[in-house]
């Protein structure tokens, strides 16, 4: 009896602190969606009419939506809601920091949202776990004031789901992958075994024109597509690095996107199911096509598998054509190319090799160890300094062009690997005493004995001791190569 008692106490009290609770009253209503209730429920019951070809994915962990105004995202929006169950316990939505800058997940952990179509309550127990668990959440009611990247998904949820759920809202806008990387790990930990639904609100670029953000979105969808968080942050990076006028962002909500992927991934998600990408101007012809913001909706999913990023046959013969095309231009006195490829994974991060052959021998190879920009400038970067800067030949002279073979080795990511599990077969990266050495997996075709293989790397590659690779602290790292070449 006493038990009972106690637990009908508790629950009072955790009622009586709901009611308390101050709702933090809508800022946009009126603004991104009509501030009108029955108005806005018969807008946002319009959005969400799915059409009949459309087959719904009930293993969705988490969704991605944009978070513009309706009239511009609003068909975006509730696409990502299509295949969603309607109950859930909680629901999390991870937004951009439009307004005030958070070092990890600002969270409005003691009041309540609301909307025109009502009041939803937050989750305290959640928001308390959270918050006693990582010093990287905190209760900023500040950073929710003015923001509208998680209001504006409200309404869809308030008129999707059948019954009454709870809310955990966050703005991130750190630039740090591991910590928005580690919000995220915190975040599945925290809703392990719960009936939970996380929801990424970001758009993508602002503000270029259209062809641009078609290139640069199609990029990031691919990064996405991969189900990799670091190649989400790099690709935005390179792609930013290149100053492309217009280009100001290439996700507004990139740390909450790279956040709910690690906790999507942690949950169960194998694969992202793309259902549109697009932007302001192609959903509102109001919005024009000379500056636009890109759109992307879509749904993590338990079943499939991620994006693979294998190049195909058309996509090599690409690269060995703008290889040699970039030796041509210099010797034209022609400007490299500028801007971004149609071909989105050519704007993905890569890290390749060009390698120069005349009459079957060695004209000269240079490459890139790891990522350091788009594969597409890196396959430039390796054409242009194998023909005219690799130390070991003169510069290449345009009538030996015609002569010349071009082989083109594009990267895998680098393994640290210990001396004992070097494989034949493997390129080798070899680090030490601030020295280092590459040999590419083709250079066992030369030197197929694995001792001589790694003291030629010390030796030749690095200028060390030919038994280097064997002493402490070396540093050795594994890679594969997609290796092709130009037909004879």
């Amino acid at each position: 009896m006493e038990m009972r008692r106690t637990k009908l106490f508790l629950a009072a009290l955790s009622a009586f602190a709901a009611c308390a609770a101050q709702a933090r009253e809508p800022a946009v209503a009126g603004k991104f969606y009509p501030a009108d209730a029955a108005e806005l429920a018969r807008e946002v019951d319009a959005w969400l009419v799915v059409p009949k070809d459309f087959r719904p994915d009930p293993g969705a962990v988490a969704v991605l939506a944009p978070h513009a105004g309706y009239e511009f995202s609003g068909k975006l929006a509730a696409m990502s809601y299509w295949s969603v169950k309607d109950t859930y316990d909680v629901v999390v939505v991870l937004a951009t920091g439009h307004t005030e800058a958070v070092k990890g997940a600002g969270l409005l952990a003691s009041d309540d949202y609301s909307t025109p179509l009502g009041r939803v309550p937050t989750d305290r127990e959640l928001a308390a776990a959270l918050m006693k668990a990582s010093p990287l959440f905190e209760d900023r009611p500040s950073a929710h004031a003015r923001e509208h990247a998680v209001e504006v998904q409200l309404p869809f949820l308030q008129r999707r789901l059948k019954r009454p759920f709870k809310l955990l809202a966050a703005t991130l806008n750190t630039d740090d992958l591991a910590t928005a990387r580690a919000v995220g790990a915190a975040l599945a930990a925290a809703l392990k075994g719960r009936k939970a639904l996380i929801v990424v609100s970001s758009d993508f670029s602002h503000y270029p024109p259209k062809a641009v953000a078609a290139e640069a979105d199609g990029a990031m969808l691919l990064a996405i597509r991969a189900m990799d968080p670091e190649l989400v942050w790099t690709t935005s990076h390179y792609l930013l690095r290149k100053k492309i006028p217009g280009l100001e962002t290439c996700a507004c909500g990139e740390a909450a996107l790279e956040a709910g992927m690690e906790a999507a991934r942690l949950l169960g998600a194998r694969s992202f199911r793309t259902l549109k990408i697009s932007d302001s101007g192609s959903e509102n012809p109001k919005a024009g096509p000379e500056s636009v913001v890109g759109y992307i909706s879509g749904l993590f999913v338990r079943s499939g598998r991620p994006a693979s990023l294998a190049l195909s046959a058309a996509e090599k013969e690409v690269l060995l054509g703008e290889a040699r095309s970039t030796i041509e231009k210099y010797f034209a006195d022609e400007p490299p190319p500028e801007g971004l490829e149609p071909d989105p994974r050519f704007n993905l991060p890569g890290a390749a090799f060009v390698t120069l052959t005349k009459a079957g021998a060695l004209r000269g190879c240079v490459g890139t160890v790891v990522p350091a920009m788009t594969l597409m400038d890196a396959v430039r970067y390796g054409a242009f300094a194998a023909a005219f800067r690799d130390g070991r030949f003169r510069p290449l002279l345009k009538e030996e062009l015609p002569g010349v073979r071009i082989e083109v080795s594009v990267l895998s990511p680098l393994r640290p690997v210990k001396a004992s599990e070097v494989k034949k077969g493997e390129g080798v990266f070899l680090v030490k005493d601030g020295k280092s050495g590459l040999f590419l997996p083709q250079v066992w075709e030369q030197i197929p004995e694995k001792d001589v293989f790694m003291g030629e790397l010390c030796e030749q590659k690095a200028g060390l001791p030919r038994d280097c690779w064997k002493r402490p602290g070396a540093k050795i790292y594994s890679f594969g190569a997609d290796v092709f070449e130009e037909k004879k």
